[in-house]
């Protein structure tokens, strides 16, 4: 597991972010992962102007935002336990990995007409891996108690981002079938073919910090 990035150069960032977003090109959201940027190194990510954040855990997006939380935008990209939907929902834009029956049920006690998130779909179907099922996709949706903006998709793990592409590809597929926009998919090793394949949010960490 990758340890916390110290040292973060805004610079070298500013240069990264304006790079992806000329290629990615009008319509893509670069989100940055921060869940291995301490608290410390979030105001470089500011002053590299990043707008958009992502956070994993519920506690440090907790301290992340009170420090400097009126400095970017931010979504909740990691595993979301019910238990914790209360404490995440007043500080995120987005939850990008609602995938169970327990977090819709809390989504129903602490939601608001402003709350928005996107169903965690396991395109592959892969054992043991969160998300829901392409083919229960429709039945979860419809007993989702907030607004359904779209859809994220982790694909298999790989080497080479082109076998990822049939995965982004049905990710596209069902969001279209279900009339929805938002799709969170690709991360720094294979968001060029995220967005060939209609990504409109992507996840990215190490590609910005190097």
């Amino acid at each position: 597991m990758p340890g916390l990035i110290h040292g973060i150069d805004p610079e070298k960032v500013a240069v990264n972010l304006s790079r992806v977003e000329a290629e990615a090109g009008e319509g893509v959201e670069v989100l940055v992962a921060c869940k291995y940027v301490p608290l410390e190194e979030m105001g470089a990510l500011a002053e590299a102007g990043v707008r958009l954040v992502g956070e994993n855990r519920q506690q440090d997006l907790a301290a992340k935002h009170e420090r400097c939380g009126d400095a970017f935008s931010w979504d909740f990209i990691g595993n979301l336990q019910s238990r914790k939907v209360r404490q995440v929902l007043p500080l995120v834009r987005l939850v990008h990995s609602v995938a169970s029956d327990s977090v819709l049920a809390q989504l129903g006690r602490h939601g608001t007409p402003d709350t928005e998130v996107l169903i965690e779909v396991n395109v592959a179907e892969e054992e043991g891996k969160g998300g829901v099922a392409p083919a229960e996709l429709g039945d979860f949706i419809a007993r989702c108690p907030v607004k359904v903006g779209g859809l994220m998709t982790m694909p298999p793990f790989t080497e080479d981002p082109e076998d990822s592409r049939r995965h982004f590809a049905r990710l596209a597929e069902l969001a279209a079938a279900q009339g929805l926009s938002r799709l969170s998919m690709g991360t720094s090793q294979d968001w060029p073919v995220a967005v060939e394949e209609g990504a409109t949010i992507i996840r990215l960490g190490t590609t910005l910090f190097m």
